[in-house]
């Protein structure tokens, strides 16, 4: 697993960047008005472009974080990822190979 992103909290939402070999561009992570029960509570956008969705879920060890879901049409595949809270605040979009919730 990999750190391909960083985000600040702000409000409900979160801002920041996410890297990759092929990727650098500012994200917002916003709320998302869900419409079912397995609708995304978090939309991933970069400018005007939704690039993903994220899902609110409590780890093993009790802590909240978002899986993620980005894609793109340069990328050969989905990326799954993580945002969990780093000890000093920030939160850190952690890649994962397969989705493994």
């Amino acid at each position: 697993m990999a750190n391909i992103g960083n985000f600040t909290a702000q409000g409900n939402s979160f801002s920041g960047t996410v890297r990759t070999l092929t990727l650098n561009v500012k994200v917002k992570i916003i709320p998302n008005d869900k419409q079912g029960e397995n609708a995304p509570d978090y939309r991933i956008v970069a400018g005007n472009y939704e690039i993903g969705a994220a899902w609110k879920k409590i780890s093993k060890a009790d802590r909240p974080y978002l899986s993620a879901t980005l894609d793109d049409p340069s990328f050969p595949a989905t990326i799954y990822a993580r945002l969990v809270e780093a000890e000093d605040g920030t939160h850190n979009l952690i890649w994962s190979r397969s989705k493994g919730d």
